[in-house]
């Protein structure tokens, strides 16, 4: 009995005591799509879908704008994929940036190449995931770091 009364006396003081000060969590930093170069490429991905979605309705045909359009959005997610590379700071998004600037011209070829409704639908398909895929990586929060030193090669 004397063990039990030692701890409901020792509970009853801790409790009475102050509060310890808790440590808040700490505040990440904002998304790169906050950043210019970044908040163009989410806009350009994003008109880009768009116009893919309607062509999958439509069956239209890729206009030259579209694939300058594309191609151009490659170059910045070149260019962003470079900027957080150097930067070291923010886990996979380099290699993400890279590998979709790697993809966008494979699938629009793939969409050009298309013989058939089915493969052209497939193509428009796979461009409208991977456009989508360039929006959301970069408006998603900051991931921990991948641990890759700024300037090696992702």
């Amino acid at each position: 009995m004397p063990c039990a009364a030692l701890a409901a006396s020792t509970l009853l003081w801790m409790a009475a005591g102050p509060a310890p000060a808790r440590a808040e969590p700490p505040t990440p930093p904002p998304a790169v799509a906050l950043e210019p170069l970044f908040a163009e490429i989410v806009s350009r991905a994003g008109a880009l879908k768009t116009e893919a979605e309607a062509m999958r309705q439509t069956q239209a045909l890729a206009t030259e704008a579209f694939k300058t359009g594309v191609a151009d959005l490659a170059a910045l997610d070149m260019k962003g994929q470079q900027i957080v590379r150097d930067r070291g700071n923010d886990g996979d998004l380099a290699c993400i940036l890279r590998g979709i600037a790697e993809d966008l011209p494979v699938k629009l070829a793939a969409l050009q190449l298309a013989s058939d409704a089915g493969a052209r639908d497939n193509a428009l398909r796979e461009l409208i995931y991977l456009l989508n895929d360039n929006v959301e990586v970069l408006v998603a929060p900051p991931g921990p770091a991948s641990g890759i030193p700024a300037g090696d090669a992702t």
